[in-house]
């Protein structure tokens, strides 16, 4: 019986892999099993049969296991569940019972009309049972009326902001027993395996058991020396293995695992010391004035925290939380982020709840790994499987191999029957072939590229916890970086203010303090959220300066704070600001006074604005404030307070780049009771009062970066939450749009009851205004590359292109380089739709509201001090974007060296395979220490130093390919492979042709012919083979420097050849015994094998050198053209052939007509 599992649609970040920002509307289907008597005793008859094969089987497939011991039943009564995830991959789990206490369902039914009777109301025999089970750290239990499992956050996504307030008074103790029972214990337990338990599964992994199988057939076949090595060397590896898989395990477990006590309120009243782990979601906690790290995710109710979240968002800057308003919309912690407290996050102190003041108090909303630090464990536990070309390609190739391996040993059977070997012998030397041909090395192998260009990342500060994605790195296509402290520096001073009202705007004053007394000084003085700690203000940095530039000192109330409330009309308060002291007496003391902020709604990227309640002393008036972007501030005023110059000013003041944001105010009915204010009511029909206007310089290194990209075809787009027009100026200062190029802004309205949707594209500077003006802008070859020309588009534009015009969103994005006024979740889906188009996406930002778009993307850069930002797979502690063209740099070198060392390793065992066929093929073979030379001493020691060469100074225009299929690859393969053949073949000939050749005995066959002539020549000749082709695969330009500045590889190449030639020219008498090499005498024919060697080296080289200027693309000009295969290629030439778009200063409606891409 399949069923899907219902993933809530909650805001709670959900610590599954399938992270709600990367895939919202993931689900997972699950089949329902229960256990068969007879099946499961006749599997173990079957493994005891097969010596336990089968159960080797059963633990690579679980799938099958199950379907051998079950058999399908509803998920009502399964015992065992087969989990299919989003990714496709096949998890199985056990279903668990947990007996719960006679009368525990009534209490629950009473404290919930929802799902809770539902959730435990299985099946009444004497018992009642909760069913559930976990997966990756989540717990799902069975509810009955909606017929399948649901995670046990089901019980709480619901909750109003109301509810949330009724839990203030507390649990009783057997509801909190009750809840534990079905929610489970509230810890992030990363399990660490037993080293037994990691050996047994590090054994049975098919690499290890190809191992085994080897080094058996070699015990068998007496290669006891070779056979003892590999076995040392995988002994070791596994060794390694097991104490970097444990030693990560314990480091996860550390960083995720936390126990302390915890208060909690009673519904008793009273206030009680429990453990952490004994939490509960609608418990009530009691937060200490000196802070505590939170062990849960609780919404704030009462006082304000002062909270460190650099472990979630890598956001240095403490952030100020502010409880959480009373209402009946649905709590969620997304959307509350300013009034939600997360796990794991350090709160620095607290203050303002509770009566006397002291503390905050709030309430559990989730716990374990439901909670937003259990997400991001989850989400390193359980990564998203990286969809890459040349992993898939990879495993693809290996198959091949098979093949080849298959025929080898069909070759070798056919030989050897031939020969009158015995049956044993037949069989030992047939399935040696495999051993060959498919080197188990291969996976190691094309790592060791990555772990290189890791490790100098980190040299160079920047960090890796994601290592499958530096290869990634190579194939990025276009760059998203955010503007505000990635592009422009993270300060801002204050460049001016400008008061405004009914009757339009006053002069430009340079600095705040130099204002009037009024309402836009008390404004920028009070509408903030900076607070002090120990003394010092703390915040964020554009509110600090707003703050400095006034004058005004903040102070915070002290104990119970009862002295500020009554200098205050009672009223309790948050924060006073004064202003300063000199300019009372110039002024008089009745124009600038005190004022008191008595509450305070935080900024929040959605809504792009804040606001604060304040009072004057003796709390004679009442006034609200705003402040948010000028756009939000004036739609929240009332029309006639707005300046008619409003729009203009807006547009002069952003076009400098400079970051504009309004302020706003209006009086309120001082008796209001402000603590319980909705933020709704305080934030309309303001009165505007001005704007202020904030320098924001460009980074220096900014431009370098973007001229670096453009000059190597990769596109770089800007995505910020700031104004259009201040967005569009950073692009051109910083080299995103050109100089000579247009800036397009593409205007898009969503449907309302007076409109229907409309997407209008127009010429920046307000230019064509007619549709005459529009052609001629045309006719002077706007879109004939005369000009180049850029998108831009808000957020609002965004979402209603996304909503009505999908049809023009893939031409949009294609063109589109400056993404203005986008929330978090619009980045993020933004990253998602480029992914579509098969661009292969970087994000650069700053991990606080990016956090999203850096864990959608292919390839996600966080500018932050922590040493890995778990927000993202790259962390750099350089505070600009100079780490970007450095980790594509190393993103293709890695990938580069990935593609030589896959080639070097197939063209090893093809070497290898080629010379032992061609021995069997005479009766004889290669001796135990010669393959122990090639495989040991020569091959690996090349594998191993090959990767080490690093990245070239420059990114070049082409991007390496990431397809191991591709004709190239195999082409180049096939030619080497025919030369390698010719080689080994001519060395035999050159032999056999010899006067003094001595033909073998053909009485005997294999090790018992050695030493001899034959297997000495080609031994020695496949030896050069393994050097020349560790040459001929390594690359250099464009992506990695040339060979020679890898000098530890360049020396070894010249010892391994001196080795070599020493072995062909004159071994001596021990070394030829050891290796059972044949004596010859002729020194010319020596010279002559050398000389061969020398002919395979240069052949091979020009082979390949070809191949790399690309004479094999001549075949693809055999099949004709075809269009690529990314759709943004595609898209890319269908606008280039289309002169009239995008069509300028026309009302387009859904239905217009659209370019097709096919």
């Amino acid at each position: 019986l399949n069923r899907s599992v219902v993933e809530p649609q909650s805001g709670l970040p959900s610590p599954s892999p399938r992270d709600p920002l990367l895939s919202p509307d993931s689900h997972m289907d699950v089949q329902g099993y229960k256990w068969v008597r007879w099946r499961v005793w006749l599997c173990r008859l079957a493994a005891v049969l097969s010596l336990g094969l089968l159960l080797i089987v059963f633990h690579w497939r679980p799938r099958l296991a199950v379907l051998a011991r079950c058999c399908s039943c509803p998920l009502a009564l399964a015992d065992i569940l087969l989990i299919r995830d989003s990714f496709g991959k096949q998890h199985v789990v056990e279903v668990l019972t947990e007996e719960m206490e006679e009368g525990s369902m009534d209490l629950l039914g009473e404290l919930e009309d929802t799902e809770w009777r539902d959730t435990v109301q299985l099946y009444k025999e004497e018992k009642t049972l909760l069913r559930y089970y976990l997966f990756e750290g989540l717990r799902y239990i069975w509810i009955d009326r909606k017929g399948t499992f649901c995670r046990v956050s089901v019980l709480n996504e619901d909750w109003t902001c109301k509810d949330l307030y009724g839990f203030q008074k507390g649990l009783s103790h057997l509801e909190q027993n009750l809840r534990k029972r079905v929610y489970g214990p509230n810890l992030i337990d990363v399990p660490v395996k037993p080293y037994m338990k990691l050996l047994f599964e590090e054994v049975l992994n098919p690499f290890y058991m190809f191992q085994l199988f080897s080094i058996t057939l070699w015990m068998i076949d007496h290669y006891f020396v070779y056979a003892i090595c590999i076995f040392i060397i995988s002994v070791l590896s596994i060794c390694i293995s097991l104490y970097e898989i444990r030693k990560q395990s314990i480091t996860i477990r550390n960083m995720a695992r936390f126990v302390t006590n915890v208060t909690v309120r009673r519904n008793s009243g009273a206030e009680q010391c429990v453990s952490s782990v004994d939490l509960v979601p609608g418990d009530c906690i009691i937060i200490p004035q000196d802070g505590l790290l939170l062990p849960c995710d609780a919404a704030l109710l009462d006082g304000e925290c002062l909270v460190n979240e650099s472990m979630l968002t890598g956001e240095s800057v403490p952030v100020l939380k502010t409880p959480l308003p009373a209402g009946e919309r649905t709590y969620s912690s997304e959307t509350e982020r300013r009034h939600t407290l997360f796990c794991g996050t350090q709160l620095i102190q607290a203050k303002g709840g509770g009566q006397e003041g002291s503390g905050a108090i709030a309430v559990v909303t989730s716990t374990g790994f439901f909670t937003a630090k259990g997400n991001l464990v989850s989400s390193i536990l359980y990564p998203q499987p990286t969809n890459f070309r040349f992993y898939r390609d990879s495993a693809k190739f290996l198959l091949v191999l098979s093949f080849v391996a298959m025929f080898g040993t069909i070759y070798s059977f056919v030989v050897l029957f031939t020969s009158n070997a015995t049956w044993l012998e037949l069989v030992i030397r047939s399935l040696d072939i495999v051993t060959i041909a498919v080197p188990p090395a291969l996976p190691a192998a094309i790592t060791t590229g990555t772990i290189y260009a890791q490790r100098r990342l980190k040299n160079q500060g920047v960090f890796c916890i994601s290592p499958p994605r530096i290869n990634i790195s190579g194939k990025v296509s276009v760059f998203c970086f955010d503007k505000t402290g990635t592009l422009t520096e993270d300060g801002l001073d204050v460049w001016g203010v400008m008061e405004g009202g009914p009757s339009g705007f006053s002069e430009l004053v340079p600095e705040p303090r130099l204002l009037p007394t009024g309402h836009m000084l008390s404004g920028l003085a009070c509408c903030h959220t900076v607070t002090l700690l120990r003394g010092q203000p703390l915040g964020d940095p554009l509110e600090l300066k707003m703050v400095e530039s006034t004058g005004w000192t903040l102070q915070e109330p002290e104990g119970d704070g009862k002295v500020l409330d009554a200098e205050f009309g009672g009223h309790r308060v948050l924060a006073v600001m004064r202003p300063p002291t000199q300019q009372l007496s110039a002024q008089g003391p009745s124009t600038r006074e005190a004022v008191a902020i008595v509450q305070r709604f935080p900024f929040s990227s959605a809504l792009q604005r804040m606001s604060v309640v304040t009072v004057a002393q003796g709390g004679r008036s009442a006034l609200a404030f705003i402040k948010g972007s000028p756009e939000m501030v004036a739609s929240l005023c009332r029309a006639e307070t707005v300046p008619a110059q409003f729009s203009s000013k807006l547009r002069n003041f952003s076009s400098e780049g400079l970051r504009v944001l309004a302020l706003a105010y209006k009086p309120l009915d001082r008796s209001t009771d402000f603590r319980s204010i909705e933020r709704g009511e305080v934030e309309k029909d303001m009165q505007f009062l001005g704007l202020m206007m904030m320098k924001n310089l460009v980074k220096p290194e900014s431009a370098k970066v973007i001229n670096v990209l453009r000059l190597a075809n990769l596109r770089s787009v800007m995505v910020t939450g700031d104004n259009i027009l201040t967005a569009v100026n950073v692009a051109k200062s910083c080299g995103m749009v050109g100089s000579d190029e247009k800036v397009i802004f593409v205007n898009a309205t969503p449907h309302t009851a007076q409109s229907m949707p409309t997407l209008r594209f127009t010429l920046e500077d307000g230019g064509t205004t007619t549709a005459q003006s529009s052609v001629e802008v045309i006719t002077q070859g706007l879109y004939q590359g005369g000009y180049g020309y850029h998108l831009a588009i808000s957020g609002k534009s965004y979402a209603a292109l996304c909503d009505h015009f999908p049809e023009y969103l893939p031409k949009v994005l294609l063109r589109t380089t400056v993404f203005a006024r986008m929330g978090p979740d619009q980045k993020t889906q933004l990253v998602k739709e480029l992914q579509k188009l098969n661009y292969r996406v970087g994000m650069c930002g700053d991990g606080a509201n990016d956090c999203g778009a850096l864990r959608a993307a292919d390839v996600g850069v966080s500018l932050s001090e922590a040493e890995a930002s778990v927000a993202s797979p790259f962390t750099s502690k350089t505070d600009n974007i100079s780490c970007v063209p450095l980790l594509i740099r190393e993103g293709r070198c890695s990938l580069v060296t990935s593609f030589s060392l896959f080639k070097y390793m197939a063209l090893y065992s093809l070497i290898q395979l080629c010379a032992v066929l061609i021995l069997y093929t005479v009766k004889t073979t290669m001796a135990d220490l010669q393959f122990l030379v090639c495989d040991i001493f020569v091959v690996t020691v090349l594998a191993i130093v090959m990767g080490r060469g690093g990245p070239s100074k420059e990114l070049d225009p082409r991007r390496p390919s990431a397809s191991l299929l591709a004709l190239p690859v195999l082409g180049s393969l096939f030619i080497h492979t025919c030369i390698i053949i010719l080689g080994q073949l001519s060395a035999l000939f050159i032999t056999t042709s010899q006067d003094w050749y001595i033909p073998l005995n053909s009485s005997v066959y294999g090790s018992s012919n050695l030493p001899n002539m034959e297997d000495t020549s080609v031994f020695l000749l496949s030896g050069f083979q393994y050097i020349i082709m560790a040459v001929v695969v390594t690359k250099g330009y464009p992506h990695k420097k040339p060979l020679y500045y890898n000098v530890i590889f360049l020396c070894i190449l010249f010892v391994l050849f001196a080795m070599m030639t020493w072995l062909m020219v004159y071994p001596g008498s021990i070394v030829r015994q050891y290796l059972q090499l044949y004596d010859f005498s002729d020194m010319n024919f020596k010279i002559l094998l050398v000389a061969v060697a020398a002919l395979n080296f240069l052949l091979c080289f020009v082979v390949e050198v070809l191949i790399d200027l690309g004479i094999l693309n001549y075949l693809r000009l055999l099949r004709g053209k075809r269009q690529s295969k990314k759709q943004y290629k595609r898209l890319n030439i269908v606008l280039s052939n289309s002169p009239s778009w995008p069509p300028l200063n026309q009302f387009l409606s859904p239905t217009s007509q659209v370019i097709s891409i096919s």
